[in-house]
């Protein structure tokens, strides 16, 4: 049995900064590949992107509250953010739809230095089950209770249409697993205390269409009213 740190929203972390603690935890390392010691409030909310009073407000949630004059330690703090959100531990992974994009999720090389190993790849297509990705054998779905109990996987990926995606994470919750992560274009319905991820990458482009275009929008009104004035 895996023991494991209480979950930062059980400490009581408001899930926006539990939101916000990777981003931290990428820009602080990112200080650490620079050899950089120390860093300021400011100076580590600007790498991040939010304000330095959030920030502040965020990490004294921890217990880090940095020294006047100083800054923030980057080791110290990356390893209060790592325990945090409970990457100082191994967590096995097993992603189901090996697609163009379990593949490439397979074949990511940043899992392992962030906490999270690629267990087992499942699926159901006859031409890809037994062979090999990312030095893995892919696996006929069928196996998925048994994987998940010999491998201790602790996080489901589901890679799959949409059609199966329901199906696949019904299976993951009846083999114990508690924390999903969808990047099929459907909304999940999952039991009480299964935590579900979503990830619709066509989303996030039709919300970076709808910025453009307002953009699009506002230089073209610029552009109009700028020719009116020269009337």
């Amino acid at each position: 049995m895996i023991s494991r740190p209480p979950r930062p929203r059980e400490r009581g972390i408001p899930e926006a900064t539990v939101a916000r603690l990777p981003v931290y935890l990428r820009a602080l390392q990112t200080l650490q590949d620079k050899d950089i010691l120390t860093v300021s409030s400011e100076a580590l909310a600007t790498a991040a992107g939010v304000n330095s009073a959030k920030l502040r407000k965020d990490l004294s949630h921890l217990g880090s509250y940095g020294t006047r004059g100083v800054g923030y330690e980057v080791e110290y703090l990356v390893y209060q953010i790592s325990r945090e959100l409970g990457l100082t531990q191994d967590w096995a992974v097993a992603i189901v739809g090996l697609g163009n994009l379990g593949r490439a999720l397979a074949n990511y090389g940043g899992f392992g230095s962030r906490g999270f190993r690629i267990a087992a790849l499942l699926d159901t297509d006859p031409s890809v089950i037994g062979g090999s990705v990312a030095a893995l054998e892919v696996r006929h779905i069928d196996n998925l209770e048994e994987v998940v109990r010999s491998e201790g996987v602790s996080i489901g990926v589901i890679a799959t249409p949409a059609a199966s995606a329901q199906g696949v994470a019904g299976r993951f919750v009846e083999a114990g697993v508690t924390s999903i992560l969808n990047f099929a274009p459907v909304v999940l319905s999952v039991p009480e205390g299964v935590d579900v991820r979503k990830v619709d990458l066509s989303i996030e482009l039709q919300i970076l269409a709808f910025h453009a275009q307002r953009r699009a929008d506002g230089d073209g009104r610029g552009t109009e009213q700028a020719g009116l004035g020269l009337k």
